[in-house]
């Protein structure tokens, strides 16, 4: 599956959406990627991450690790792809931490999976937690990086695989275009869901 495939994919799944969003982070974007559109479908869950698995076949993954909620998702079906086990990270007072009784190893070759990234801090945030652990980080695979690549892990660039990358300007709210252009803002992720 080449980038230009993942795109058409997450067009068709309407995963990304073209507006006036807020993001998670307090900034304004024109795009947004909704990551579930995608990933309710369990076919192409399997194929994205059986895509992201072939991209780090070769490196002797013991575990995949991934940022709870949708790296749960990614991590169980790269997981599976790969033939190792699967774990995440979760929040606890504010931190990010294995619980659940997930522990990694010293020496442990951890591949990090996340699905949408675009500051890259959930991500750094697993970072420490499996470098705490005295584990060796592999890589990072990707669905979505929304930064254009300039999301600092605090690994090596060389490490880091995304399925698409996008460039997708974001805005402080006070020098956002669409507020300024009046066009009208939509709150996105599951906190602004009603049932």
């Amino acid at each position: 599956m080449n980038e230009q495939e993942v795109r058409q994919l997450l067009v068709e799944t309407k995963a990304i959406l073209e507006g006036h969003f807020l993001l998670t982070s307090g900034l304004h974007s024109p795009l947004y990627v909704e990551k579930f559109n995608v990933l309710q479908q369990p076919r192409y869950t399997e194929a994205l991450c059986k895509e992201l698995a072939a991209r780090f076949a070769d490196q002797k993954v013991d575990t995949v690790l991934g940022p709870m909620t949708g790296g749960i998702l990614l991590a169980h079906e790269v997981g599976k792809a790969l033939g190792t086990r699967a774990i995440f990270t979760e929040r606890e007072n504010g931190k990010m931490t294995l619980r659940r009784g997930f522990k990694l190893a010293p020496g442990e070759r951890v591949l990090i999976v996340e699905d949408i990234v675009t500051t890259g801090g959930s991500v750094r945030e697993v970072v420490d937690v499996v470098k705490a652990a005295g584990a060796e980080i592999v890589g990072v695979g990707l669905l979505v990086d929304r930064s254009g690549g300039r999301a600092d892990f605090g690994v090596p660039n060389e490490k880091v695989q995304a399925l698409l990358k996008l460039d997708v300007q974001t805005y402080a709210p006070e020098d956002c275009p669409l507020c300024q252009e009046g066009t009208p803002l939509t709150e996105r992720g599951s906190k602004h869901l009603k049932a």
